[in-house]
């Protein structure tokens, strides 16, 4: 295997500059593990409706549903889709992950990898089932975590990314130059794996970096991306197809699995999938069961998350206040230091339990791991006492005036606003652009910082991976400039001491608590404006479902569902929301563990996928 690596590609790559085959809807959903992506993607808790879809009968199930009486017409939420939900898709980290997940499949179907690697079509078939979906990418990011295999695939992203950008295009510039920066401060540094497997491309990226010609920059990234990818199909593929040999062996879950694959191991001229489907069933939408009420799915969420919530409020919410582990830190000459925190950065801050950095409704921190952190002390205090607790008392006097939501009665939307912006950052941004259409620059302002901050966290808080205290102050630097220098400070409608705090911390590059405390006042401020786009939502869906009826909108009594429903919704938006930030590294990847294989066993992708196969365990342990 270790000689193939250093080959050219050649034939084995497709178009370095991917996007999905197509916009028509009823041809994507002929694809399998386009479903299974976009199935993960619909159910990202940021959206108001979340239809799922099954390739093997063609039916669309949605939630909430409408109510009964709606003739529910199946073109009519295509062309929904197509206009509302895809074109956020084509933005999101799970697209580019399809795309990769397609570029590996078509090396795993190619006559050129069985010649090279000696690979039969049995096993063709159990690797193409092993990498395929959401869940299978997952599978392999855990598995070359940590090594070089991580850099290039986080390079051939991040590029991916770049070359589908217009640099051009005054509102996509911004974000091309951001790219650029990020690249060069991790993965075009001297010496950093991608540099250093990149043999071919390596002798003229120097002079590249000072090349003003936009054509030229792309055409060496262009060809640093194939060679990337070349390095996945031919090398770290052949290794995962290995480790998916041996645990499959190993987990007696799998061996219905083992034994068509030993089967088809007999059979020499088995036909190749192709995972393409030439016809699809009829595609119908699943009835409703006897709803009548009006259609809101604000208010379909707030019965889910207060299910999950009244679980939690039954034990006392532990308050952890962390310290960052120490980190190695090259020095100007080659020696190195050791950076800590203050001593008072932690503990002065009232902290919030149910921190945006989590990964799901009732999961664990999402960013948070024992390698970067350690516990310094505990302090206990009740979700009541965080929702009724006043931040808003020493606003800047020069802040403009911005609605605020009221606080005098419980807001049940800010109980599961910080989770459904961690989903807006796996879905494209969807509300941010709904607050681009609603002119609120303020609140587009406020957003931006949200998720600067979030992406800030994964990165200060593991300091294992690669160029980490590059890409944290580099990430650090963007947010003090952008937010929190002096002309810029005085506009934002936070607490003068949090943004005094996060200057503080953030300047340095350290980790604070501070920025907890950040994303809930934002939170606050944002959530009468997310109230608003999932009405949107729900008025835009009802349009299209039901152009012709009067439907009640959302502002009344909204939709009705039991509590073994509304528990298996929340487990399913709970594992799609942990699996989304995963991928896109909002939350760090799970050691490869005998889970993977009971998923892979459980997993098919024309009956539910990923969601599914996430769920199925779940319900067999309660």
């Amino acid at each position: 295997i270790s000689h193939l690596a250093t080959q050219s590609p050649g034939n084995f790559l497709f178009s370095p500059v991917a996007t999905i085959a197509s916009t028509d809807m009823r041809l994507l959903l002929r694809d399998d593990v386009f479903v299974d992506f976009f199935n993960t993607f619909l159910n990202l808790p940021v959206f108001g409706q979340t239809p799922t879809f099954s390739s093997s009968t063609g039916q669309w199930n949605l939630w909430p549903e409408l109510p009964s009486h709606l003739h529910l017409s199946p073109p009519a939420l295509l062309a929904w889709l197509e206009k509302h939900r895809l074109p956020h898709f084509c933005k999101s980290s799970l697209c580019l992950h399809l795309v990769l997940c397609q570029k590996l499949l078509g090396f795993i179907r190619s006559g050129e990898a069985a010649d090279l690697l000696n690979w039969q079509s049995a096993d063709q078939w159990l690797l193409e089932k092993c990498i395929s979906g959401s869940q299978g990418m997952r599978h392999f990011r855990a598995f070359i975590q940590g090594t070089a295999g991580e850099e290039l695939t986080d390079f051939w992203l991040t590029t991916e990314r770049l070359l589908g950008l217009d640099e051009s295009d005054k509102s996509q510039r911004e974000l091309y130059l951001s790219l650029i920066h990020r690249l060069k401060a991790t993965h075009l540094r001297e010496g950093s794996s991608v540099i250093t497997l990149c043999t071919t491309i390596v002798g003229s990226l120097p002079k590249a970096r000072h090349i003003q010609s936009m054509s030229n920059r792309r055409d060496i990234l262009s060809r640093m991306q194939e060679q990337a990818l070349f390095m996945l199909q031919s090398y770290w593929l052949p290794k995962f197809f290995i480790h998916c040999k041996m645990g499959i062996e190993g987990e007696e879950s799998c061996q219905p699995l083992l034994q068509e694959y030993q089967e088809r191991l007999l059979q020499a001229n088995w036909q190749k999938p192709s995972g393409f489907s030439e016809t699809l069933p009829t595609i119908h939408i699943q009835r409703s069961q006897g709803v009548t009420g009006p259609y809101c799915s604000q208010k379909a969420k707030a019965k889910i998350w207060a299910l999950v919530k009244k679980g939690r409020d039954t034990q006392e919410m532990k308050m952890s206040s962390f310290q960052v582990k120490p980190e190695r830190q090259p020095g100007p000459a080659g020696n190195t230091r050791e950076s800590h925190l203050d001593k008072d950065a932690l503990g002065s801050v009232p902290q919030q339990s149910d921190h945006p950095a989590n990964t799901s409704f009732g999961g664990k921190g999402g960013v948070s791991s024992p390698r970067s952190l350690r516990p310094s002390a505990e302090q206990v205090i009740r979700l009541e006492d965080l929702c009724k607790e006043k931040i808003f008392s020493n606003l800047p006097s020069s802040a403009p005036i911005v609605q605020l939501p009221s606080l005098k009665k419980p807001v049940k939307t800010l109980g599961f606003l910080p989770w459904a912006l961690s989903a807006e950052t796996c879905a494209g941004r969807p509300f941010r652009d709904f607050l681009k259409r609603q002119d609120r620059p303020m609140e587009t302002h406020l957003l931006d910082l949200w998720h600067d901050l979030e992406e800030f966290l994964p990165v200060v808080l593991d300091s294992s991976r690669e160029n980490s205290f590059f890409l944290r102050h580099l990430i650090a630097d963007k947010i003090c400039k952008n937010y929190l220098e002096e002309d810029s400070i005085e506009k934002l409608p936070l607490e003068t001491r949090t943004l005094t705090s996060l200057w503080n911390h953030l300047i340095a590059g350290e980790f604070s608590p501070w920025i907890f405390r950040a994303q809930k006042e934002i939170c606050k401020l944002l959530c009468c404006f997310y109230e608003e786009f999932l009405a949107d939502d729900d008025r835009t869906f009802l349009q299209f479902m039901s152009p012709r009826s009067d439907v009640a909108m959302p502002e009344m009594q909204g939709h009705t569902a039991d509590r073994g429903e509304c528990f298996l919704l929340s487990q399913r938006i709970n594992q799609t929301l942990k699996l989304s930030q995963s991928l896109h590294g909002t939350s760090n990847l799970e050691g490869v563990s005998s889970e993977y294989w009971q998923l892979l066993a459980a997993r098919d992708l024309q009956k539910g996928g990923s969601i599914q196969a996430e769920v199925e365990p779940l319900l067999c342990s309660t």
